[in-house]
């Protein structure tokens, strides 16, 4: 995901815990709860029911109000205690209306009584002037204050548990994520080509299994890599005895320009070959490492180099030939721009450009036939320098173009070509494409950024206008 990441396992698993723990507590606490308040209501009867208890003796034996109220008032909680006497007098409290009591002393039992606030616990006494009662009041503010404090009490202790539970999860998750995310930055790394990049393997089982396979993976993966390079090396290597007995043929060839040029292209297959021997025996890339000066160049001085070379064949051929571009900056002398900051300097090697450049120049060669002309271009823009080579050819669609290894070889295409050259462009957040040219035939854009450049500019900037000042350099045709 870009815009919006998913959870992850961390804050995943601690939310499994929170959910689980909160149903449990929570079936726990609600028929707990409803415990506690039947446990409460049946107290607070026990407890009045105690208090009648105690006054039945006394109301026995005697009806004195005297006595009867210093009897109420050194009763435990008697201010909610009253006697209603045969005589209808009332002592201590009363919360019941008067029909309310009548029903009670002719139902000549105890009972509950509804009065506002809460309700009354009655208890008829057979005397032998009448019928007394003896009433005590049940608010029900007290049991819901006692409730409140309980539902309190348990609503904590059970936030306590969930919150307890989830941070306890989250500590043991930690150990699974820490080794999850060591896997996914060495995956990662070993995906950016740090082939040396290994785990410990750590945290649950299958995580641990895990780890194991990737370290055997990445070790089987050196393994193919150094093999492969190997190989690469060892065909090289191979090149060596064709081309000696080539060198030497074209030694013979006399003092010509024709020699000078077959020996010249001789010394320079032999300069590729060393080269490819000794980057796949260290294992490294032919153009990558190496100090500034060794893989920066000037696209410009590269450029009218190559076109110099391929000028010779070009008059031979009678091909019609332009080269467009600005002046080569001199050497650098300590004033003024530094080599890095011209406007057409690139992180590539002079060797890998010009590698490039006579793969493009070349197709037109092979491809091309003989009188075909074609015009090379290189001009610059906001941090981006491009090479447009055209040819006046019969051209080619881009699905007709053949993909990587895709050739059959037959018209002298393996489909490599263009496919190196793209992977270099890329390499540097360059591009190559391909369209029609202003001759009639097919077109390559070969587009680099430079080194001062901060972002890779439009490639429309470079198509859509040539600088008219702009010098021209005509071959024969």
């Amino acid at each position: 995901m870009t815009a919006s990441r998913a959870p992850g396992m961390r804050w995943s698993l601690a939310r499994v815990a929170f959910a689980v723990t909160s149903m449990i507590a929570l079936a726990f606490l609600i028929p707990l709860g409803v415990a506690m308040e039947h446990i409460a209501t049946q107290n607070a009867t026990n407890q009045a029911q105690a208090q009648i208890t105690a006054l039945e003796p006394l109301l026995a034996v005697t009806t004195d109000q005297t006595r009867l109220d210093e009897a109420l008032s050194t009763l435990s909680g008697g201010q909610a205690v009253g006697i209603v006497l045969p005589d209808g007098a009332v002592l201590g409290t009363n919360h019941a209306s008067t029909a309310q009591l009548s029903t009670a002393v002719g139902a000549g039992r105890a009972g509950s009584l509804p009065v506002a606030g809460g309700h009354e616990l009655v208890q008829p006494e057979a005397l032998g002037s009448g019928t007394a009662l003896i009433e005590v009041y049940l608010p029900d503010s007290a049991s819901d204050h006692d409730l409140v404090g309980a539902w309190v009490t348990l609503s904590v202790v059970a936030a306590l548990l969930v919150l307890g539970s989830t941070l306890v999860a989250d500590r043991l998750a930690t150990r699974v994520v820490g080794a999850s995310r060591h896997l996914a930055e060495a995956s990662r790394r070993l995906g950016e080509g740090e082939t040396g990049v290994r785990v410990v393997a750590g945290g649950p089982r299958e995580l641990a299994e895990a780890g194991e396979a990737f370290n055997a993976m990445a070790d089987r993966v050196v393994q193919l890599i150094a093999a492969e390079r190997e190989m690469v090396a060892d065909l090289s290597h191979r090149l060596r005895t064709p081309l000696t007995a080539l060198r030497l043929n074209a030694a013979g060839l006399g003092e010509g320009q024709a020699a000078r040029q077959t020996q010249e292209s001789v010394a320079r297959l032999e300069q590729e070959v060393d080269r490819i021997i000794q980057a796949a025996r260290a294992g490294r890339d032919g153009g990558a490492g190496g100090p500034l000066a060794a893989t920066v160049c000037e696209v410009t001085a590269v450029a009218r180099e190559r076109i110099a070379f391929w000028s010779a064949l070009a008059e031979d051929e009678d091909r019609p030939w332009r080269f467009f571009g600005p002046a080569s900056a001199p050497p650098y002398s300590g004033a003024g721009p530094r080599p890095e900051q011209r406007s057409d300097v690139v992180a590539i090697s002079a060797q890998e450009l010009g590698a490039a450049l006579d793969t493009l120049l070349g197709n037109i060669f092979r491809h091309t036939p003989e009188g075909t002309g074609f015009q090379v271009t290189v001009h610059t823009g906001r941090g981006t320098v491009a090479v447009l080579i055209d040819d006046a050819g019969p051209g080619m669609a881009a699905a007709d173009l053949p993909a990587r290894g895709a050739g059959t070889g037959a018209d002298g295409s393996t489909g490599l070509g263009l496919d190196i050259v793209r992977k270099l462009a890329e390499r540097v957040g360059g591009s190559l494409s391909t369209g029609r040219s202003s001759l009639g035939g097919l077109q390559v854009h070969l587009s680099l950024p430079t080194l001062t450049a901060r972002q890779p500019a439009p490639r429309a900037a470079f198509k859509a206008r040539v600088p008219r000042a702009r010098r021209a350099d005509r071959g024969a045709g």
